[in-house]
């Protein structure tokens, strides 16, 4: 017996520091080995500490021959919560590995409630010390983010290259880092007004500079001009989208994780006067709009439950401890949230939340191997599933970031390889797919290239079959990534444009181009450049009234883009409507800058068009075909221009 309860306590503290060190090191926890450096490594920290700690809590039932559990007064809505996020990736998320891997947060919402029942088992004393790990790890934070700054970081050659970045930022990007630092500021300014012990106030000084020097240079990097640049979508759009997703799945939402796909679906076409009309934004304006857009009424009831839950406790008695998640909580219904602040919210509601401890006898000691089985086998056999498809889809996303770095060596039969390879460990990700196929007609344009150069008649005939089976290959990747995520636009758009670029020479490809981008366009309606795209291909097979309509309807989406008036007029010329052209072109004028080449370009323009307007106006109705170039250019500049252009073919 004496031995046992040793046991216990050696098992109960390991479980305890368990849950310390991942406090700790949580927010600055990166690795270089995925293409996700920052969330997926806290994704493995998050799962491989709590999963150690469960492991042991349960070892703990076992040797003690009944389960002792706390239950605090947040249970119950942070169950709901995680539940949400679950439910929601299983059942609306249009693909699951983008809601439990990658970005995976639905896994981390859900590691994250795991947390919070962890720490809740934890004494009073326990639970005041997982505030001091959240102090260190702000300072440990800031520290980092000073350190980056100043050049520490770059002079240290182990490290890899993201980290000797001068803006590097362990929670990628300054605001979750400065909602991080003042949330644990705030637990700073309890410690001082608090303890009395002389020892923690010089600590909680010391840290509080820290976390100080932390925030403005955060703040600074934030600030309109500087690299991190704070950039959101505004309250408007972020609320169109979550009427319109809600009104195609209010029970859902549109699926964990999910809401790039309903940002380029459902923005407002008043998206389009804003300077940031090009970016598309992965969160709302705020984090409950982004739950509500992805989870639906069943994801904002649940926070609502949160909320209401909170202010009871809150309303009987205000105490200091409470004001770390109250900032939290205001802070994220003014700005967006990553998903590593709802681990930090739970953590922080674990330590305030009030626990009863309940216990259950396991039918004594004649029963204690029936109790191992029943306690031991279903939380192992969990766990054992969660880290064996979790290695797997790690190992994919190593392998996948692999290929990048050998895409920036130019080795082109590496990074072919490694991405095939990653593909074969995980096929259900669309960008996998997606970036094997751009790889596979790079590739084949490359050896296009290359023709003219060879002599040999073999030689000659190998590459012709060789670009034959990578474009074949880029054709069944497309269309692999369209079937892995089909409500993804731009997955439709890069078939689109596999299909546009062997228009030339394979029957059916502009049928099946004009399809694919009609596709692309169903999904991102009012992207002006998919129309222009659109329109080229009308233009190249001399559908000048389909390309007209491609370009009218670019135009409308943003009247301020020169390319598509520029494409418009160049459509117009070809059906010899003289009038309508030099209007588009003197559109294109009033946006572009007078100094520049695009001025000059579309200023010839319009003298040609103004010249054919004057030549037919005087012959009458004699059908003259003035001298044409064979490509023409392309407006690029204006009003954030670029996409292809009609003139162009493309």
């Amino acid at each position: 017996m004496k031995m046992n309860m040793q046991m216990i306590k050696v098992l109960s503290a390991t479980r305890k520091y368990l849950l310390y060190i991942l406090i700790v090191l949580y927010p600055v926890f990166v690795f270089s080995f995925s293409a996700s450096s920052f969330v997926v490594p806290k994704e493995i920290l998050l799962a491989i500490l709590g999963g150690a700690a469960i492991v042991i809590m349960t070892a703990e039932s076992v040797i003690q021959k009944s389960l002792s559990f706390k239950v605090g007064r947040f249970d119950l809505a942070i169950l709901l919560i995680a539940l949400a996020y679950a439910v929601s990736g299983i059942f609306a998320a249009p693909n699951k590995m983008e809601a439990f891997f990658f970005p995976g947060t639905a896994t981390i919402v859900i590691a994250s409630a795991v947390i919070y029942f962890l720490i809740n088992q934890l004494d009073a004393k326990g639970k005041e010390e997982t505030s001091l790990a959240l102090v260190i790890s702000a300072v440990l934070l800031s520290i980092v983010i000073l350190f980056a700054k100043v050049g520490v970081l770059a002079k240290i050659p182990q490290l890899p290259d993201f980290v000797k970045d001068i803006n590097f930022n362990p929670m990628g990007g300054s605001l979750p880092s400065a909602i991080y630092l003042v949330v644990v500021f705030a637990i700073l300014g309890e410690y001082i007004y608090k303890k009395r012990d002389v020892v923690y106030r010089v600590f909680a000084a010391v840290s509080a500079l820290i976390v100080i020097l932390g925030l403005v240079l955060l703040i600074k990097n934030a600030l309109p001009g500087q690299p991190q640049q704070l950039r959101l979508p505004d309250l408007n759009t972020s609320w169109q989208i979550a009427v319109e997703t809600i009104k195609v799945s209010p029970i859902f939402g549109a699926g964990t994780g999910n809401y790039l796909t309903v940002f380029t679906r459902f923005r407002p076409v008043s998206y389009n006067s804003s300077d940031l009309w090009q970016v598309r934004f992965t969160t709302g304006s705020n984090f409950y709009l982004t739950a509500f857009t992805e989870l639906g009424f069943i994801g904002i009831a649940a926070f609502a439950v949160l909320l209401f839950v909170f202010y009871k406790s809150a309303s009987k008695k205000f105490d200091l401890k409470i004001l770390p998640p109250v900032l939290l909580l205001v802070a994220i219904a003014v700005f967006p949230a990553s998903a590593f602040l709802i681990t930090l919210l739970f953590i922080l509601l674990a330590g305030i939340s009030d626990s009863s401890e309940k216990t259950v006898n396991l039918l004594g000691e004649s029963a204690a191997k029936p109790a191992v089985f029943l306690i031991s086998l279903p939380i192992l056999v969990g766990l054992g599933l969660i880290y064996f498809f979790g290695y797997k889809a790690v190992a994919a996303e190593y392998t996948y970031a692999k290929s990048f770095n050998s895409l920036a060596s130019n080795d082109a039969k590496q990074t072919y390889n490694l991405m095939t390879s990653a593909i074969a460990q995980n096929p259900k990700v669309d960008r996998y797919h997606a970036s094997l196929a751009q790889v596979n007609m790079a590739l084949a344009s490359s050896l296009a290239n290359n023709l003219s150069a060879q002599t040999g008649k073999d030689t000659i005939e190998a590459d012709k079959s060789t670009i034959t089976q990578l474009i074949q290959q880029a054709i069944g990747e497309g269309k692999a990534a369209v079937a892995t995520n089909p409500q993804r636009s731009g997955n439709w758009e890069i078939l689109a444009q596999i299909y546009k670029n062997i228009m030339s020479f394979a029957t059916g490809a502009d049928q099946f181009t004009i399809q694919t981008y009609t596709q692309a366009i169903a999904f991102d309606p009012i992207n002006p450049n998919l129309r222009i795209a659109l329109g080229g291909v009308y233009y190249a097979l001399g559908r000048y009234d389909d390309a007209i309509d491609a370009f009218k309807l670019a135009v409308i989406a943003k009247p301020d883009l020169a390319n598509a008036h520029y494409n418009l007029a160049i459509a117009y010329r070809e059906k010899k409507n003289f009038d309508n052209a030099i209007a588009e072109m003197n559109a294109v004028l009033s946006l572009v800058e007078k100094d520049s080449p695009d001025y000059a370009l579309a200023k010839t323009e319009l003298d040609n068009l103004e010249r054919n307007k004057n030549i037919k106006e005087t012959v009458g109705t004699q059908n003259l075909n003035p001298p044409q170039p064979a490509e023409e250019p392309v407006i690029t500049g204006g009003g954030g221009g670029g996409g292809g252009g009609g003139g162009g073919g493309g």
